[in-house]
């Protein structure tokens, strides 16, 4: 032992723990103490994964306590904590060893009274405004008479039965009701899908698409509302191509989805009042504009004859009006008959003075003139016509010398071809001689080596490894009780065959009467 080396250290009374002891115990202190807690705070940093837990902050002026809830337990939360909310989230306190702090496992989260709420809802009012969803521009017309009227609310309150009431009493239309939840978890979902769902109907199909869609509720506090200022519900009324009306709470409640529909009605009755007209209201005004439009016409058909009378007496008689006209019509009948033998005698004078021209000799000799034009043209077509034959001859004559050396050369081209022909022939033939001889070596050759082999895979070879083959009555045998039921046996040998007894095995206690003991190879 080194004498300068220091003594070893003595241990204490402190006792030891692992790492992972120690933060069970203090796991098990914090969760002992804090079983259950409701901390009010500001909600902080927020982020959501892919997994569905849900992690946030909770804040304020000096400290932060880190908080998660799980899937399970975010689709039960009645309101979703946003970045900048003051709420009160009631959890349970526990550790996380793994980075050693302690975190808030939240179950529920509420607002920190309504002007948590409130302020929540002008921070999100004021985010989709800035996008343009409540813009005037963007909202469409109401028709004046739907044929079909989709109503999103509760299958079971009164809201529906008021709505049907009321249409029945205005003006009946054909209704189709999409049953949602209008409070809770499940009301934002819901609503924003049967607003989808109506505008996805197919023209013409087997469910009528409706011509106005009514989203309608009855009166509630804030949160009983609160669904419907969901950023899912603002949305999907914005993004409707059929017309919306928005019908939720009393008069003095708004929600957002107001701002995004086409318009907004105090409530649920007044809805159905703005989608359909009165129905005996409309019958009484057509009723009066029938009766105002017969009365209109006869009054305009008595002004229009009276008119008619009254300018028909500043009108002249018809027979001031064409007896000056007849006049002119007589006299020209009278005229026309003297202008006719005038014309005529015109006509004849000058017919006789080109006909005196027209003399036998004078056509005789324009006859003449036409056949001397006519023989000179024959005698010029004689003389061209032996022209072209002489060319034709001339032409003949050319081709014929060139034919003759052509098929000269082509007679001596087809014998070369012939030549060479025939060789390839003989060659052909030489080894057409010749291909049965190989042929039939081939096949011999194949077949001594297939010979060859089933000698060798037959069963003598293996006769002559020390195997023997067993037959009884004839038939080969490959079991002992085949063995036992034959009468004789036969034992072939690589070099022979060999015959036994055959028949059970039986013990030798003697002879029977009728003949000595055979016994058994066996």
């Amino acid at each position: 032992m080194d004498l300068f080396e220091d003594p070893p250290a003595q241990p204490g009374n402190q006792p030891e723990y692992t790492v992972s002891e120690l933060s069970g115990a203090v796991k098990r202190v914090i969760e002992g103490e804090f079983g259950l807690v409701r901390v009010r705070g500001e909600v902080g940093r927020v982020s959501r994964p892919a997994s569905g837990h849900l992690y946030f902050d909770l804040k304020d002026d000096r400290s932060v306590i880190a908080a998660i809830s799980w899937k399970g337990q975010v689709a039960k939360m009645q309101t979703r904590p946003e970045e900048g909310m003051e709420v009160v989230a009631t959890g349970r306190m526990t550790t996380f060893p793994g980075q050693s702090k302690y975190q808030l496992i939240v179950e529920d989260v509420a607002p920190a009274g309504a002007g948590a709420l409130m302020a929540m809802l002008e921070k999100r009012r004021a985010a989709l405004q800035a996008e343009g969803l409540f813009d005037p521009a963007r909202k469409k017309p109401i028709p004046f008479l739907p044929g079909v009227i989709g109503v999103v609310t509760s299958p079971s309150g009164a809201v529906i039965r008021d709505i049907l009431h009321r249409l029945r009493d205005r003006f009946p239309r054909r209704v189709l009701i999409w049953p949602v939840a209008v409070q809770g978890q499940a009301c934002a979902p819901e609503v924003a899908a049967a607003i989808r769902g109506f505008n996805a109907l197919p023209e013409g199909g087997a469910i009528p698409r409706p011509d106005l869609i009514i989203v309608a509720r009855g009166g509630g506090s804030l949160e009983d509302l609160w669904g419907f200022n969901e950023e899912i519900v603002v949305r999907a009324a914005a993004a409707s191509a059929i017309p919306l009306i928005s019908a939720v709470g009393h008069e003095t409640d708004t929600t957002l989805i107001d701002f995004a529909s086409d318009r907004r009605a105090p409530t649920p009755t007044a809805a159905a009042e703005m989608a359909v007209p009165v129905r005996l209201e409309l019958l009484a005004a057509v009723d009066g504009l029938g009766a105002r439009i017969g009365t209109a016409t006869v009054r305009g058909l008595g002004l229009r004859g009276q008119r008619l009378r009254d300018l028909s007496r500043a009108l002249p008689r018809p027979e001031t009006l064409t007896g000056t006209a007849a006049q002119r019509f007589d006299t020209a009948v009278q005229r026309l008959g003297g202008a006719l033998g005038m014309a005529v005698a015109r006509k004849r004078a000058a017919f006789e003075a080109r006909g005196a021209g027209l003399r036998p000799e004078a056509l005789r000799g324009l006859i003449a003139r036409r056949g001397d034009r006519l023989e000179a043209q024959g005698a010029r077509l004689l003389a061209a016509l032996a022209r072209r034959q002489e060319r034709a001859v001339a032409a003949q004559d050319n081709w014929a010398s060139r034919l003759a050396p052509a098929l000269a050369r082509l007679l001596a081209r087809a014998s070369g071809d012939i030549a060479v022909g025939r060789g390839r022939l003989d060659l052909l033939g030489q080894r057409l001689d010749a291909a049965p001889g190989r042929r039939l070596a081939q096949l011999a050759e194949r077949l001594e080596a297939t010979d060859r082999m089933r000698l060798t895979l037959g069963y003598r070879e293996t006769l002559k490894r020390g195997y023997a083959v067993v037959r009884g009555d004839g038939a080969v045998v490959t079991g002992k009780a085949d063995a036992e039921r034959a009468a004789v046996l036969e034992i072939e040998f690589s070099d022979g065959r060999l015959v036994v007894g055959g028949g059970p095995a039986k013990p030798a206690r003697g002879r029977k009467a009728g003949g000595p003991d055979q016994g058994s190879l066996f």
